[in-house]
């Protein structure tokens, strides 16, 4: 797919990546085997099938390729941008046997957009979606994020009552307020929870609950079952010296910041954030990436991705590695910090840190960081954003005292979802921890059945 000059995208937030025109999307859709048994449906969470999408963009009907993909998924938009494809239903493609697999994700993307630019009436009056037979029984979803949202368009395609109660002021969790506009842009999220919108969802924002009001209390209002997706918004940090100085953030805030909050619109928009000319990131995740690419376009001239292990075990995805290279960050491996230095306001200015050798394998199945002894040496950095994982927030599982948590705080749920509160299910990122937006969503579908199941005794 082709994409903005490295030149030129560093200086704004404009989306990256440019999108398939008609004939590249069709050309792409006929390298498709057409195999007749379509191991890259097995490969796909929410079970697209993907053979039959593809067939219609060779037929030029992109309209019914994308009816075909609703069937399944309710953010077709969000899921061609930010999915790991490469890891799922392309990599069960039998071309990737031999050569490059069908461009899955690029052809979804494709006609998600051919909708969006052609026929934006379509996303909120799709008959192809059959409604099962209104039932009077409301369901709540905590959370709007893709856990949620998938969730919400299932209970509401088979006709529930259903309410999504969001803690922010717009709905789509990790996916409005988490990735960069660059990767995938607020209205593109907009678009696909309106969709949702569309099949009767009802959204209610700055509901934080737990706070704002209880499940105990959305009991009283007459609702009978419930979706946990809150996901893991809960910051991660080092815990070495020197971490509270002014200009260390986490990446929830950084990110927050920066996309929910529109920072690199200031003064435009209400909230600032500073950024010095020498970054570091800490870890390589795509939270890691995103914080590094977002840097750079807010004003730094230099980016640094520190991580304690080599560019093999990097979690983040290839194609945002190579971005980032594409774009100048700059990569320090086999390294981690052990000490910030402030200056005399208080203000970050310089970082400890050792190099390190990989040992055996670590419970992740990745080898081991071990500490090289007396290899220290000093980095100066006036901002620093701390990208090494986030977990549960406590705050709802506090006010539900019989609610099980394993012992980093996450939600235990059996394989249905079904929690250890009776008509209470979780699922995506609060069970799980940190995972992709797929599988948050396969979550979401899989505990709506079961809420099903369970509403009909």
């Amino acid at each position: 797919m082709r994409t903005q000059d490295p030149k030129d995208r560093i200086k704004n937030f404009n989306e990256v990546a440019l999108g398939l025109t008609d004939e590249e999307a069709v050309k792409e859709a006929k390298r498709c085997l057409k195999c007749r048994k379509a191991s890259c449906v097995a490969g796909c969470p929410v079970g697209i099938d993907i053979p039959a999408f593809i067939e219609y963009i060779i037929k030029g009907d992109f309209k019914k390729s994308l009816e075909k993909i609703r069937e399944k998924n309710s953010l077709p938009a969000v899921c061609g941008r930010v999915c790991p494809q490469e890891d799922q239903c392309e990599k069960s493609c039998v071309l990737a046997k031999k050569k490059a697999p069908v461009g899955i994700g690029d052809l979804e993307r494709f006609v998600a957009d051919w909708e969006l630019e052609n026929s934006p009436q379509s996303i909120v009056n799709s008959p192809q979606i059959k409604k099962g037979q209104s039932r009077d029984c409301k369901v709540a979803v905590i959370g709007s994020g893709p856990a949620g949202l998938t969730c919400a368009g299932e209970l509401a395609r088979m006709g529930y009552d259903t309410t999504i109660f969001e803690s922010l002021h717009k709905p789509g969790g990790v996916l409005i307020y988490g990735i960069p506009e660059f990767r995938l842009p607020k209205n593109i999220v907009e678009t696909d929870v309106r969709f949702v919108e569309s099949l009767s969802v009802k959204i209610e924002v700055n509901f934080l609950t737990g706070r704002t009001g209880t499940i105990d209390e959305l009991k009283k209002e007459g609702f009978r079952a419930f979706f946990i997706g809150i996901g893991a918004g809960l910051p991660y940090f080092l815990g070495v010296p020197g971490e509270n100085l002014n200009g260390v953030y986490s990446a929830n805030e950084f990110l927050t910041r920066t996309n929910l909050m529109k920072s690199y619109l200031f003064p435009e928009y209400d909230t600032p954030i500073k950024v010095g000319k020498t970054v570091a990131v800490i870890g390589a995740g795509n939270v890691a990436m995103d914080s590094a690419r977002s840097a750079l376009r807010l004003g730094a001239k230099e980016v640094y991705i520190i991580y304690r292990r080599t560019e093999v075990e990097m979690p983040a995805r290839i194609d945002e590695i190579h971005r980032a290279k594409e774009e100048g960050i700059k990569f320090e491996l086999l390294t981690h910090p052990v000490k910030f230095f402030g200056d005399e306001n208080g203000w970050v200015k310089e970082a400890e840190l050792m190099r390190n050798s990989l040992g055996e394998p670590d419970s992740s199945g990745r080898p081991r960081p071990v500490p090289i002894k007396s290899s220290e040496f000093r980095m100066k950095f006036d901002t620093v954003v701390c990208a090494i994982g986030q977990g549960p927030n406590p705050l709802l599982p506090k006010t539900l005292p019989a609610l099980k948590l394993n012992e980093d705080g996450n939600i235990i749920a059996d394989e249905k979802g079904m929690t250890s509160i009776e008509g209470v299910f979780a699922g995506g990122d609060i069970v799980t921890g940190a995972a992709t937006v797929i599988s948050a969503m396969g979550a979401g579908k899989l505990a709506a059945q079961s809420i099903d199941r369970y509403l009909r005794g």
